[in-house]
């Protein structure tokens, strides 16, 4: 059975319960607007909770990370846990009376010309019923984010390999590993990390690295190498910090990279290549001195898979019990918002930072910046306060005490079952 029903949104819709939606959520709170916040889980920041390693920590320090509004409880490290993290979440999304609307797996959001609305359709598959709902809303606020969907590659010879084959999103910890032969396809900061972890427990990591990778030390002389970045981008042109960078790297990492495999890319600098392709440079916290040391071996590209092991693209094979893959994730935005081009068919926006938050129509986009959660929290006020002022252009302006108590306000306007 299958019941129906259609929803009147008296604020913005906001598809995703991660930081960007929870932030979004909360700076339009703070400016007397209500909004719906709707996501596919059942819970706030799914990814966090349920789909990283157990030693995961952020990778920046925790003030690049704060929301809007609400820093981090003093007592946290400079890089929190996970754990922590979601836990700083909660703490915002009740601190700002954020309560999304979980299991709502949005599966088509289009804007109604004819009556110049956003008609976003969800389906909750939790019950014995499916229940399909339609939220009809003025403004629709995409904060579904860069890791909505796993990136899974297609390796030729895949169903030969008699191993499990895993995508990172499913690695909590090295411990099932132990003593085993582990390919980690990919070499970001989950491979890194994973790999790391494999061989803090026992494990035997070979490391999949098929293009260059530009790696950093995570702090210089005690100073966040961030830090270091956002300090001299205030006097000098982003190409040359790149320089200065790489330069630094080099001196504190040492100079044999490329011997150990890691060659940095040919073109583009660190943050040249995060801010346009959206490829964040490592930061290490301990994987070069296993690999030096040969406990993570670096291996080139798959040619393809056999049961024992891979084939690699130089001719050599390297035996494994396991694969992981540390191939990340990519945008979902394109396989629900429908008859906009306001996002590219990849998932961005046309319009690159720091212009790609708002569309037409009412739409908006939070969380796509490739500037991880310094960059969604900067999208998230100006989304709000753009809202803001259309929103209390034709409502009265609400009191402080109506502001604490503002609720969104889901009025039926149909139902049906069949």
């Amino acid at each position: 059975m299958m019941a129906s029903r259609t929803m009147w949104v008296n604020g913005p819709i906001i598809v995703g319960a991660g930081p960007a939606g929870i932030a979004a959520a909360a700076c339009l709170h703070t400016r007397g607007v209500p909004s719906v916040v709707l996501d596919r889980d059942d819970c706030l920041a799914s990814l966090w909770q349920r789909r990283t390693y157990d030693r995961l920590r952020l990778h920046l320090p925790k003030h690049f990370c704060q929301l809007p509004g609400m820093p981090f409880p003093d007592h946290y490290p400079e890089y929190p846990t996970k754990h922590q993290f979601v836990a700083y979440l909660e703490s915002y999304a009740a601190a700002f009376h954020v309560r999304p609307r979980f299991r709502q797996s949005v599966v088509s959001a289009r804007f109604d010309h004819a009556a110049g609305l956003w008609r976003v359709t969800a389906s909750d598959a939790s019950d014995d019923a499916e229940v399909v709902t339609e939220y009809i809303g003025r403004w629709l606020v995409v904060a579904t984010g860069e890791n909505a969907e796993r990136v899974i590659p297609d390796l030729d010879g895949a169903d030969s390999f008699k191993g499990p084959v895993s995508h990172v999103s499913e690695y909590k910890s090295g411990e099932p590993y132990k003593g085993k032969r582990v390919l980690v396809v990919g070499c970001g900061n989950s491979g890194m990390e994973v790999c790391l972890d494999l061989c803090d427990h026992g494990a035997r990591p070979s490391m999949v690295v098929r293009d260059g990778v530009h790696v950093l030390p995570r702090e210089m002389l005690g100073v966040a190498t961030f830090s270091v970045a956002v300090f001299l981008l205030r006097f000098l042109p982003l190409r040359l910090v790149d320089r200065l960078l790489v330069l630094l790297a080099g001196l504190f990492l040492g100079g044999d990279l490329a011997r150990l495999g890691l060659r940095r890319p040919s073109h583009g600098g660190p943050l040249e290549l995060k801010n346009s392709k959206g490829r964040t440079p490592v930061l290490d916290i301990g994987a070069l001195d296993k690999i030096r040391a040969g406990e993570i071996k670096i291996v080139p590209g798959v040619r393809r898979m056999e049961a024992g092991g891979a084939e690699l693209v130089d001719g050599r094979f390297v035996a494994a019990d396991a694969v992981i893959l540390a191939t990340g994730y990519h945008s979902n935005v394109p396989q629900w918002l429908k008859g906009s081009d306001f996002f590219s068919g990849e998932g961005y926006p046309k319009v690159d930072f720091p212009e790609g938050w708002k569309g037409e129509s009412g739409l908006y986009s939070v969380g796509f910046t490739r500037r991880g959660l310094a960059g969604l929290s900067l999208d998230a006020v100006r989304v709000a306060s753009d809202i803001a002022t259309e929103y209390h252009s034709t409502s009265p302006s609400p009191s402080p005490s109506m502001i604490a108590q503002q609720q969104p306000q889901l009025v039926p306007c149909s139902q049906a079952e069949t």
